[in-house]
């Protein structure tokens, strides 16, 4: 990978004030931006493959709902109350 320059502008004393934060953990500022760059985009991913993974279960819920794959909340709680006495039998 090549190697690119970013520059901008900072305010003196939040340069000065991140410059130190960076060596209290052994690093230079350089090195935390990048760690910094590398954490945003990798959220910003796992973002939009959370909202993408939501949206298409959404879709498969609406499918069902469409299909009539569909239960009532007493079913729904019977079930579960049946998993918790085998839970609690255990």
């Amino acid at each position: 990978m090549t190697d690119s320059t970013l520059t901008f502008r900072v305010d003196e004393a939040l340069k000065t004030a991140f410059a130190e934060a960076a060596r209290s953990q052994d690093r230079n500022a350089a090195q935390l931006l990048r760690e910094y760059m590398r954490t945003v985009v990798r959220e910003s991913r796992d973002k939009r493959e959370h909202e993408a993974w939501f949206r298409e279960q959404v879709s498969i819920g609406r499918r069902a709902a469409e299909n009539g794959d569909v239960r009532s909340s007493e079913e729904v709680e019977r079930q579960f109350a049946q998993l918790r006495d085998a839970a609690s039998s255990t």
